[in-house]
C-alpha cells in the first residue's frame, strides 16, 4: 500500500453504507462498499423516517430533490385503545418540528430510500459498490500500515480502515471482539459477544395506502404488552405490530436471541399477525383489513443496547452494528447517519492535516474516540427515549400506563418534552453536519442550527 494512500473499506451496503459512501465521495477519500446480499434494493423492510437533520445531510448529498418525490411529511398524530377508543388526536408535534426546524420528520419506504442513496451516487462511486460480498476475515498488514478483508467468495480488499455498517449483527463486530480477546485474552471486554438483548418483537408489512387514509397520518395503539404504529405515506403505509415476550418467559427469550438470530417463517408471521386483526388501524380500519392487501411483510426480534466499545486497531463501527433501538420512536438511523457525519468529519480533518503521511495507529485510535466521544450523549439521549416509547405504548407497568394514556397523550406536554429532553431547542439544534461539503441552507426556521451551512461565495465578473 502507498504510503499516500488512504482508503476506507466499509462492510454493509444498507442506508448508513450508503450514506457512507456518499460522505467518503464528497471527502475525497478512497473507499469500497462490500454487501453481502445479491442486490442493491431489496423490498424486504418497512418504512424509514428521517429527521431534520438528517434530512440536513441529504441537501448536503445533493438528493432533496429525489427524496422530495419519494418522502411524505408526518402531519398528524393518533392515538388509540384496543377497544376503538380515540383518547389523543393532533398536530401539534408535526407542526412544532416544522415551525422550529424547517421541516417534520419525513417518511419513506425502506426500498426506495435505499434506490435513491445508490442512484444519487457517482457513476465511479457506484462502482466501488460491490455486491456478494459476505465477509469472512479481517486482518492486519504485517507492516502495521493496513488492513485486509477477506470475503468467502475467495476475494481480498486492502485498505486503511475498516467501517463495520452491517446492522445489528454485524459480522465486522464479531471479528473486532474475537481478535481482540484472541490478541488478549486477559483484557476486560465489557461488550458480550451478543451484546443486544431483545424484550419485544415486532411484525411490520407494507401495503397500498388506503383512499380513507390521509397521507402523513400516523397512528398508534396500546395495550398491555403489545401495540400498533400505523404510518402513511404518499403511495404505500405500513404497520407494525409489537408484542413484549411474557414476563415469566422474557429471561428464557432474551437469553435465545443472544444465542442465535431468530428467523421467523410465513407460518410464523400470519399467526403473529392473526394476534392483532381486531386492533384498529385507524377510526374505520382494522389489521385484518390493511394485512389483507400486504405488498411485503418481515419478523425480527427487537434487540436493544449500546456498545461500551465502538472501535479496535483499523475497526470502527456505525449504526445498528453498535447500538440499537426499538423503531417506534424511529430514531435508529437517524443515529446512524450522525455516526457517519461525525466519523467522517475526523477522517477528513485527520487527512487534511497529515501532510500526505498516512496515519498510524495511535492517530486512527484519537480519531475514533473522538467520535464515540462525540456521539455518547445524543445517542444516550435517543436510546432513553425509544426504550420508553416502547414501554409505554405496551403498557409495560402501571408508571407506563399512567404517563401513555394520561401524561403524554397531551399535546401541549409532549412539545414542552420535546424542547426539555433535545428534540427541540436542544439536541436536535446541535446536530452535526459535514463540514467539507458547501451547500446552502435548506431549513431556515425558528431555532437556528449550532452547526449552519455554509455556501461558496462566487466572485463578481
Amino acid at each position: 500500500m502507498s504510503s499516500t494512500h488512504f482508503k476506507v473499506i466499509v462492510v454493509g451496503g444498507g442506508p448508513v453504507g450508503l450514506t457512507a459512501a456518499h460522505a467518503l465521495h464528497h471527502a475525497g477519500i478512497d473507499f469500497v462498499v462490500l454487501e453481502a446480499r445479491n442486490s442493491v434494493v431489496l423490498d424486504q423492510g418497512a418504512s424509514l423516517v428521517l429527521g431534520p437533520p438528517s434530512m440536513r445531510v441529504m441537501h448536503q448529498f445533493g438528493l432533496s430533490e429525489r427524496l422530495a418525490k419519494i418522502g411524505c411529511e408526518l402531519a398528524r398524530n393518533t392515538s388509540f385503545t384496543q377497544d376503538g377508543n380515540r383518547f389523543a388526536d393532533s398536530r401539534t408535534v408535526p407542526h412544532l418540528f416544522k415551525t422550529n426546524h424547517g421541516t417534520a420528520p419525513v417518511i419513506f419506504h425502506r426500498a426506495q430510500l435505499v434506490e435513491a442513496l445508490y442512484d444519487g451516487l457517482p457513476s465511479d462511486a457506484q462502482s466501488r459498490y460491490l455486491l456478494n460480498k459476505k465477509i469472512k476475515s479481517i486482518e492486519f498488514s504485517n507492516a502495521q500500515d493496513g488492513v485486509s478483508v477477506n470475503c468467502t467468495d475467495g476475494s481480498t480488499y486492502q485498505g486503511s480502515i475498516v467501517v463495520g455498517a452491517d446492522g445489528v449483527h454485524s459480522r465486522t463486530r464479531t471479528l473486532m471482539r474475537d481478535m481482540a480477546m484472541s490478541q488478549d485474552p486477559q483484557q476486560v471486554w465489557r461488550d458480550s459477544a451478543d451484546p443486544f438483548p431483545a424484550q419485544y418483537r415486532c411484525m411490520w408489512s407494507s401495503f397500498p395506502r388506503p383512499e380513507s387514509v390521509e397521507a402523513g397520518h400516523a397512528t398508534e395503539v396500546q395495550s398491555k404488552d403489545m401495540s400498533i404504529m400505523f404510518l402513511a405515506g404518499n403511495e404505500r403505509s405500513w404497520i407494525f405490530l409489537y408484542e413484549r415476550f411474557p414476563r415469566e418467559n422474557s429471561a428464557k427469550a432474551a437469553e435465545s436471541t443472544k444465542a442465535a438470530r431468530v428467523r421467523y417463517t410465513e407460518e410464523d408471521m400470519q399467526m403473529f399477525a392473526t394476534q392483532f386483526s381486531d386492533f384498529p388501524v385507524t377510526e374505520t380500519l382494522k389489521v385484518r383489513d390493511v394485512y389483507a392487501t400486504r405488498l411485503t411483510q418481515g419478523m425480527a426480534n427487537l434487540e436493544e443496547g449500546i456498545l461500551t466499545r465502538w472501535s479496535w486497531r483499523r475497526i470502527v463501527l456505525a449504526g445498528d452494528a453498535c447500538h440499537k433501538f426499538t423503531p417506534n420512536a424511529g430514531r435508529g438511523l437517524n443515529n446512524g447517519v450522525q455516526d457517519v457525519v461525525a466519523l467522517c468529519n475526523g477522517l477528513h480533518e485527520m487527512l487534511k492535516s497529515s501532510q500526505g503521511i498516512l496515519p498510524n495507529e495511535l492517530t486512527l485510535c484519537k480519531v475514533f474516540d473522538a467520535y464515540q466521544k462525540a456521539r455518547v450523549d445524543p445517542l444516550r439521549s435517543d436510546y432513553d427515549q425509544s426504550r420508553h416509547m416502547s414501554r409505554m405504548h405496551a403498557w409495560e407497568n402501571r408508571l407506563y400506563y399512567f404517563l401513555a394514556r394520561y401524561v403524554m397523550c397531551r399535546a401541549w406536554i409532549v412539545a414542552l418534552m420535546l424542547k426539555l429532553t433535545g428534540n427541540g431547542a436542544g439536541a436536535m439544534r446541535k446536530a452535526l453536519v459535514l463540514n467539507y461539503i458547501l451547500a446552502d441552507e435548506p431549513f431556515q426556521a425558528l431555532i437556528p442550527w449550532d452547526h449552519p451551512l455554509v455556501i461558496k461565495e462566487t466572485k463578481a465578473c
